[in-house]
């Protein structure tokens, strides 16, 4: 349903107190995002070219698909294509099943929440575990991530504190100390690692030129995942090629600032061909949709995205209503197009989560047109069979009252009795405008007659 977003924006609002928290948060990494770029002169060149780079590459994907495989096949990487989410897991589990794999370690990656992997893995027996502290505090919990760049980012630290209680890995019980509780999960993970049978990680680029793939984190747990167990799986949807190591140089400089406003990542791995101690690595290039999204005229930028999370942080929406007010597992406006591109009917409801200020294309690094999207998708809610009968019914009359100019000169001359109407009468359920307003006041002369009267 279309109001699905609202309903749930509705339940996250309740907590006033942490609402305001979560705005002030992510609009404070909005912040840094400008003065990151306010310190780089050539920032929207670098911007302009970013966008041209992505615009290239997937326009010519065939090619440098072709090319990657080859060149990471030449490294000794046995490369994998999953057409889908459902063979992508049967590769995975397949893979782990061929080395009597029982634990997998695990870097962070949204294309393993797309094909909804940790729980197929665990069903087969797998133990899977999260090493991003934000996805291991979120995979413990039991949720999906609520932002992209920082899943757990709704939880604070006395939140995050009494879960480690439970779990067992805290042993000072009421001592919620961020510092604390990042040394008591370095000192779990870390035993992870060492007993772990495998590792995987997601990729940010794949270097067509190379056969590398590029990965980006701040806490080091990416090279930990894939030093320590003999066997690496990589996981790496189509869109992430890019062509060389120069084109890498634009993405590298603007990645980090703009999703969280820090010159760089603490670590950006490489990964071209299995370590000497190591016995296998393995790419799976994913498909899962994308090849028909690129042939979507009106959409298929979305597949320029580079997992900033830039546009969550701006949004004046999604600030204010949290992820999980989404329906989608990537919320904010690239999951509003992104959700509706994997499906219209069970996503819809995203689309009136946005104002339309197009913030969020002002500050995309790859200029994305994610408003613009954002817009066209709200056309076709009718024709999907998904408009909200009552917003239908208002545009009706809205057309109706713009339409006519002798009936809206005679509603603006009316209006102003509804100033003299009791505010418990008016500030009630049956006007949705009260929900979350106090009524306005009509002014006692409409603005048309104000000019007329101005230009006598």
């Amino acid at each position: 349903m279309s109001t699905a977003h609202s309903k749930a924006a509705k339940a996250f609002l309740k907590n006033q107190k942490y609402a305001k928290w979560h705005d002030a948060t992510f609009w404070a990494v909005r912040s840094k995002r400008d003065n990151m770029a306010q310190g780089l002169d050539e920032w929207e060149q670098l911007r302009e070219k970013a966008s041209q780079i992505k615009r290239h590459t997937i326009t010519h994907l065939d090619e440098y698909l072709d090319l990657f495989s080859s060149n990471a096949e030449k490294n000794g990487v046995e490369v994998h294509w999953a057409k889908d989410a459902a063979e992508f897991n049967e590769i995975v589990y397949g893979i782990l099943k061929k080395h009597d794999v029982k634990k997998m370690v695990k870097s962070k990656s949204m294309l393993t929440e797309e094909c909804e992997m940790n729980p197929y893995l665990e069903s087969k027996g797998i133990e899977v575990v999260e090493t991003d502290l934000g996805e291991r505090i979120i995979q413990l919990k039991g949720q999906k991530p609520s932002h992209i760049v920082m899943p757990a980012i709704h939880l604070n630290h006395d939140d995050v504190g009494e879960l480690f209680e439970e779990k067992g890995i805290s042993n000072e019980k009421g001592n919620h100390d961020p510092t604390y509780l990042t040394y008591c999960a370095r000192l779990s993970l870390r035993n992870e690692f060492l007993t772990a049978d495998a590792g995987m990680t997601g990729a940010n680029f794949g270097i067509a030129e190379t056969g590398d793939i590029v990965v980006c984190t701040n806490e080091g747990n990416a090279d930990m995942s894939t030093s320590c167990p003999k066997l690496h799986i990589a996981a790496i949807g189509l869109e992430k090629i890019i062509p060389n190591y120069e084109c890498l140089a634009v993405f590298q400089r603007m990645l980090c600032r703009a999703g969280t406003g820090q010159p760089t990542t603490t670590y950006t791995s490489h990964f071209r061909k299995a370590r000497p101690t190591a016995h296998h690595m393995h790419i799976i290039l994913v498909d899962n949709g994308r090849s028909e999204w690129i042939a979507t005229p009106e959409h298929w930028e979305s597949l320029k995205c580079i997992r900033c999370g830039s546009c969550m942080n701006t949004c004046p929406v999604y600030r204010r209503s949290g992820g999980y007010s989404y329906s989608y597992f990537i919320p904010g406006p690239i999951g509003i197009n992104l959700g509706m591109l994997r499906d219209t009917q069970a996503h819809s409801g995203n689309v009136s989560a946005c104002t339309l200020c197009l913030s969020c294309q002002t500050v995309c690094p790859v200029k994305i047109d994610l408003g613009d999207q954002v817009y066209k998708w709200r056309q076709q809610l009718d024709e999907l069979g998904t408009a909200n009968p009552e917003k239908k019914l208002m545009c009706a009359g809205m057309s109706a009252l713009f339409g006519s100019p002798a009936l809206y000169k005679m509603a603006t001359a009316v209006s102003p009795l509804a100033n003299i109407v009791p505010p418990f009468l008016m500030n009630m359920k049956l006007n949705p405008w009260a929900d979350g307003h106090v009524m306005m006041k009509f002014p006692k002369k409409p603005f048309h007659s104000i000019i007329k009267d101005l230009e006598k």
